[in-house]
C-alpha cells in the first residue's frame, strides 16, 4: 500500500539521512527500484514527472502499475508514488488517481500566487493524509522542457512557503537537473543553512541529485535535506548496459531480442545505480 511520505521524511530528518526519490519511466524502472528498496531494506519515493506520467498513459495506468507490484513483488518497505514538479493541474489530476505525494512547482508564479495555490493544495493534501512538496527558486538545468538557471532561493521566501504547512520543501541552492556542466560552482551551503534555520524541523529536497560529488551530498544531509532526487542517473546507467548488451551483439544470439533479455542488463544497472544511491544517502535499512 502507498503512503504518504511525511513519516519517511520526518524519520530522516531526525536521523540525519535522506530518502532518495527514484523517477520512474516504465515498468522495468518501477520493478529495479522496488526490488532494490525492498532488498536494501530502505524506505522509497517514486517521482513521476507529467511528461513521464503521459508516457506511461496517465496516472491512473501508473498507480494501478505501482500498486499490482507492491502486491506481486510482497513489497513490505514504505513506498510513496510522487508527483515531480506537478502545475497545479497535474496535483489535481494526481490527488483524483491516487498518488500519495504530490509537488506543486509554482516557482514560475509570482510569490503571491504559488502561496495561494500552494495553499489550497495543502489543504486538500491534508484532508487525505497526502504529502505535499512546495518549491521555491527554479532549479537549474532542464525538466521537462523548463529551464532554470541554477538559481538560489531566498530563505525568507523559504519560510514564507513553509509556514503554509507544506510537508517538504525544495529550495534551489545552485543545483541543476541533468548532467552539470564543467564550470558548475557547487551547492551553496551558506544558503542552505539560512534555509534551515529559518523552515526548522520541516525536510528539505534536493534535486538533481545526479552528478553532485559524494562529500558535498552528505554536508547537504548533515544541514536538513531528507531528500534526494535521481532521474538522470539512472537513464544514463541503463542506456549505457543497453548499448554494451547490443555492441556485445548478444541481441543476435538465440532470442537475446526478447525484449526481457534485451532489457535484463540496462534493468540489472538501475538496480545498481539506486543501491550505491541508497548506501550514499544513509536510508539503508531504515525502513
Amino acid at each position: 500500500m502507498l503512503v504518504s511520505a511525511k513519516e519517511m521524511l520526518t524519520k530522516a530528518k531526525a536521523g540525519k539521512y535522506a530518502v532518495g526519490q527514484f523517477n520512474i519511466n516504465n515498468l522495468e524502472w518501477t520493478k529495479a527500484i522496488l526490488q532494490t528498496a525492498e532488498e536494501l531494506k530502505s524506505p522509497v519515493i517514486l517521482g513521476v514527472s507529467e511528461g513521464a506520467g503521459k508516457y506511461m498513459c496517465g496516472y491512473t495506468t501508473v498507480v494501478g502499475m505501482v500498486n499490482g507490484m507492491i502486491n506481486e513483488l510482497g513489497i513490505t518497505v514504505p513506498v510513496a508514488l510522487h508527483l515531480d514538479h506537478g502545475s497545479y493541474e497535474g496535483a489535481k489530476k494526481c490527488i483524483e488517481a491516487g498518488f500519495s505525494s504530490i509537488m506543486f512547482d509554482g516557482s514560475h508564479y509570482p510569490i503571491e500566487e504559488n502561496i495561494e495555490k500552494t495553499k489550497e493544495l495543502v489543504g486538500i493534501c491534508n484532508e487525505r493524509g497526502l504529502s505535499i512538496e512546495a518549491e521555491v527558486g527554479a532549479i537549474g538545468g532542464e525538466e521537462d522542457g523548463v529551464i532554470g538557471g541554477g538559481e538560489v532561493a531566498d530563505p525568507n521566501e523559504c519560510k514564507m512557503i513553509a509556514d503554509l504547512g507544506v510537508t517538504m520543501l525544495a529550495a534551489g541552492i545552485g543545483n541543476i537537473h541533468g548532467k552539470y556542466p564543467a564550470n558548475w560552482a557547487g551547492l551553496r551551503f551558506d544558503v542552505l543553512d539560512e534555509i534551515q534555520k529559518l523552515t526548522g524541523a520541516m525536510p528539505l529536497v534536493l534535486h538533481g541529485g545526479t552528478g553532485i560529488p559524494a562529500d558535498m551530498i552528505k554536508k547537504a544531509i548533515s544541514l536538513g535535506v531528507s531528500k534526494i532526487n535521481v532521474n538522470t542517473e539512472c537513464q544514463l546507467a541503463f542506456a549505457a548496459a543497453t548499448r554494451r548488451y547490443i555492441e556485445a551483439g548478444k541481441d543476435l544470439e538465440g532470442k537475446g531480442f526478447d525484449p526481457r533479455k534485451l532489457l535484463a542488463d540496462g534493468t540489472a544497472a538501475i538496480k545498481a545505480t539506486v543501491k550505491e544511491k541508497m548506501e550514499l544517502f544513509g536510508s539503508v535499512g531504515k525502513a
